[in-house]
């Protein structure tokens, strides 16, 4: 007899831009999301008996997510995923879990004539800030936070040398190249016991989101690269040493590469080695790197 080993259901790419404006300066500020949520519970007779009853409609869904935006602060992402995954498993007796995905797209304040706009925005980049919050009744709530799609290069700085050697190795040690990814970093924190400690340490999210960017960028600038490996480790281990509530910190960052193009060809034009300043962006393949650095088990002790 086969029975439902897993079943989740929900409403996906919920589309939500919320204005928030300061009456008094007439100042506004917009945040745009792109929000999932998925419930899990006593459902499993509507896949196996045809039965809707136990079914909260994902129109029903995608309706709540607008409400509680309008009756809720989005900001954090945390705090708002928190706050939707709550409502779910409280709200219906029969509903045990709410899984959110919440996606915040990047708009920056125009500056026009050297001062900030009160109410325009550009989009200057794909860069997301995404958050995971899994609500279990009985359990807890788990929040993962991520930056992804922020897109950077440097032209010097990085190394690739010592690596392994064999038949089936043609790449060549170098002591200077280009090195370029696209971010993708996520921390996840320790677990909370509810919405109350999650409002409790809402001042952290942000901070820490703020950090981890600035501890990415930094990190990437001025590290003399030995490799992608050891610069996302000291990315991981400081973002670490800034936040006590976050327990893992993992990095997936694919190498972008840019060949040099030997231009000798042409009237012994030198474009090589230290001569080199022409490049062909590679689209793939790509290496891709990745890593997950938590807390020793000593230092929990």
């Amino acid at each position: 007899m086969p029975e439902l080993a897993a079943a989740r259901y929900g409403k996906d790419n919920v589309r939500v831009l919320k204005v928030h404006k300061d009456e008094k300066t007439g100042i506004q500020t917009v945040v745009e999301m792109t929000v999932q949520v998925l419930l899990e519970g006593d459902i499993e007779t509507s896949y196996t008996k045809a039965d809707n009853s136990v079914v909260v409609a994902t129109d029903s869904v995608k309706n709540t997510i607008h409400i509680l935006a309008r009756q809720n602060p989005v900001t954090p992402p945390e705090l708002f995923g928190s706050i939707l995954g709550t409502h779910f498993i409280t709200k219906y007796a029969h509903i045990h879990a709410a899984h959110t995905k919440i996606i915040t797209h990047r708009w920056t304040r125009m500056t026009i004539d050297g001062k900030p706009h009160p109410h325009s925005f550009m989009r200057d980049g794909e860069e997301k800030r995404n958050v995971e919050v899994d609500v279990v009744e009985g359990k807890g709530i788990d929040i993962r936070s991520s930056l992804s799609n922020l897109t950077v290069l440097k032209s010097t700085n990085s190394q690739f040398w010592g690596f392994v050697r064999d038949e089936y190795t043609t790449l060549k040690e170098t002591w200077d190249r280009i090195l370029s990814t696209d971010v993708d970093a996520a921390w996840c924190w320790k677990r909370f016991s509810g919405l109350d400690e999650v409002r409790a340490n809402v001042q952290h999210f942000d901070a820490t989101w703020e950090a981890a960017r600035e501890i990415t960028l930094k990190t990437f600038a001025e590290d003399s690269s030995a490799s992608v490996q050891n610069t996302m480790y000291k990315m991981s281990e400081q973002i670490l040493a800034r936040q006590a509530l976050v327990e893992t910190v993992e990095y997936a960052l694919p190498n972008k590469h840019y060949f040099e193009i030997n231009l000798d060809w042409h009237k012994g034009l030198q474009n090589t080695g230290k001569n080199a300043q022409v490049f062909a962006p590679q689209s793939d393949p790509n290496g891709l790197i990745k890593c997950t650095v938590g807390r020793s088990s000593k230092a929990k002790l």
